[in-house]
């Protein structure tokens, strides 16, 4: 059974850490939010990261009630800017490449959460906008009954003789960051897309770059051999797709050791929310210790590595070890720049090259 986390034990972890701005007690954040009594989000429905059971434990230990509306990272911003002081939402969960645009736009507000040390600086805002939650990793899903060496490292791919399915490079975040994660496997990185536009032109030639959807319908139907996606998709879809009348695992899922790409998603506080305090809490409750469990239960890797998660929930995930060479996006100016370009590089080097 899960242990949730009571108002008594968050007061007591929290009151030797100061919170940020003006939240000295805790437990006034608590009454204050309780007495809102709800939270709106948005872009946090409970399928996605297992968001129902961190909604479920606010309502049972605080007693909060909760919506939610589903949207784009986009569309969230483009919502909070427009409602102003008409908010109809309190907390969204964005990509980290729009944190920086949330913040830019004027519509967040800055909390730290008692935990806010233990969270990495690079997925954290110094005033405390934004801190990445959970974070996503390129990773490789391949079909255990097509690939008899399941690939490992970016050169197994090159290597193979399978068709590789990278997704809608140009418009996709997950393939643009399967690009940009080949780059960094490859000498390349955020201002440098070339080893990963080279890699890619290569499989091209080979006849080897598939653009069937990497999604559930067809890695079921048998229609991709191996695709490139964020681990905690893959993971999700490994599980769903279960295992084959031997009982092995139909699917495998492999960090590239070569070198990949780390990203992840941010809550963002409403500026003009008009619960900001239940916000507040749960922003508190998402960054706690059970709340990192309820991300790593949906196959979202927590951002906080001192938690200690359960060996079952642990049994699902990819072994630690395999995230040793994995790299964050430290220039996001670069890696702005680089995205905007790189639909036509992609389409005068590498599907040029399409046999």
């Amino acid at each position: 059974m899960k242990t949730l986390l009571t108002s008594a034990t968050l007061i007591a972890t929290t009151l030797s850490t100061p919170l940020f701005a003006k939240e000295a007690d805790i437990q006034s954040l608590v009454n204050a939010a309780k007495q809102e009594g709800h939270i709106y989000s948005v872009g946090m429905p409970g399928s996605w990261a297992n968001w129902k059971d961190t909604w479920n434990d606010l309502g049972k230990i605080y007693g909060l009630k909760h919506q939610d509306t589903d949207m784009s990272s986009a569309q969230e911003i483009a919502k909070f800017s427009a409602e102003k002081k008409n908010a109809t939402a309190d907390i969204g969960d964005i990509g980290f490449t729009f944190a920086r645009v949330a913040v830019k736009k004027g519509v967040t507000q800055a909390y730290k959460p008692t935990t806010w040390d233990s969270i990495p600086d690079w997925a954290k805002d110094k005033e405390g906008h934004w801190a990445l939650a959970y974070t996503g990793t390129i990773s490789f899903i391949s079909n255990n009954q097509l690939v008899k060496n399941p690939p490992t490292s970016w050169s197994d791919l090159l290597e193979g003789t399978y068709k590789v399915s990278v997704g809608d490079v140009g418009v996709a975040a997950q393939a643009n960051n399967a690009v940009l994660a080949a780059a960094f496997a490859n000498g390349g990185d955020e201002s440098n897309l070339k080893p990963a536009i080279k890699f890619f032109a290569e499989l091209a030639k080979q006849g080897r770059l598939s653009y069937t959807d990497p999604g559930l319908a067809n890695l079921e139907k048998g229609e991709v051999e191996v695709a490139i996606l964020w681990d905690f998709n893959a993971l999700n879809y490994r599980d769903k797709l279960g295992h084959n009348e031997s009982g092995q695992a139909r699917f495998s899922v492999n960090i590239p050791q070569d070198g990949s790409v780390i990203s992840g998603y941010t809550t963002i506080i409403n500026k003009f929310a008009k619960n900001p305090n239940s916000a507040k809490l749960a922003r508190e409750y998402i960054f706690s210790d059970q709340g990192q469990i309820n991300l790593a239960e949906g196959y979202a890797r927590p951002i906080r590595n001192d938690v200690i998660l359960p060996k079952a929930i642990q049994d699902k995930l990819i072994p630690s070890d395999q995230y040793t060479n994995v790299h964050p996006v430290s220039d996001f100016k670069a890696w702005e720049k680089s995205a905007r370009k790189l639909p036509r590089q992609w389409q005068e080097n590498v599907l040029i090259n399409q046999q």
